[in-house]
């Protein structure tokens, strides 16, 4: 499974939980941290470089934030949702979501996530996208799941790892992408790296 014998160290430079689960779904011995990078886009950014960029910062920082660097890696992601070329980001009020949902009703839109995997000689990146296509939504169905809460926090606004669940009508590539981390792109990254995966928790 591995192409060293000495096993790799990983670090999750990022604060999420839901990529916090996602490692621990598949038995990854990590360790997280909550990197300091300042997440806005340069005049002239597409949507795909600013996310590779913000994964490779993070990445970066997390490595950099490190006292024992020796087989350490540091995994970097970011996350978007799209809406033809527009970016949804986490919506700031009850009438920002509803506009964000209606524009997405009956239609497909794409989930991207750039991951970068480093260490302090080399460096693994991918860029993953998927299709999602949500069902026809009506206003009191929008207004019901904005009281969940569960959109406040969320890119794009819903969670299909929740009860945004019930938004979606199909999903065309990764659903672990669509979660925060894309686990098909990250596994052959592990494996060079050596570090381990199906590996019984600690807890």
């Amino acid at each position: 499974m591995t192409n060293t014998t000495t096993p790799g160290r990983l670090l999750l430079a990022s604060g999420s939980p839901r990529r916090a689960e996602l490692l621990a779904q598949i038995g990854v011995p990590f360790t997280q941290l909550t990197p300091s990078v300042v997440e806005q886009r340069q005049p002239g950014e597409s949507p795909q470089e600013y996310i590779q960029r913000l994964a490779h910062n993070k990445s970066s920082v997390g490595l950099q934030s490190s006292e024992d660097p020796e087989g350490l890696w540091a995994l970097g992601a970011d996350t978007i949702v799209l809406s033809g070329e527009n970016v949804l980001e986490k919506p700031r009020d009850y009438a920002g979501f509803e506009s964000m949902m209606l524009a997405l009703s009956g239609v497909e839109h794409s989930v991207l996530s750039a991951i970068c995997l480093r260490n302090a000689d080399r460096q693994f990146s991918r860029l993953v996208e998927t299709r999602v296509r949500f069902r026809h939504l009506s206003k009191p169905q929008i207004e019901v799941y904005w009281l969940t809460g569960e959109p406040v926090d969320k890119a794009g606004g819903y969670g299909i790892q929740g009860m945004g669940a019930a938004l979606v009508e199909s999903i065309s590539g990764s659903y672990s992408n669509v979660v925060g981390l894309p686990l098909e792109a990250l596994i052959p990254m592990l494996e060079h790296a050596a570090i381990p995966y199906w590996q019984e928790s600690q807890s």
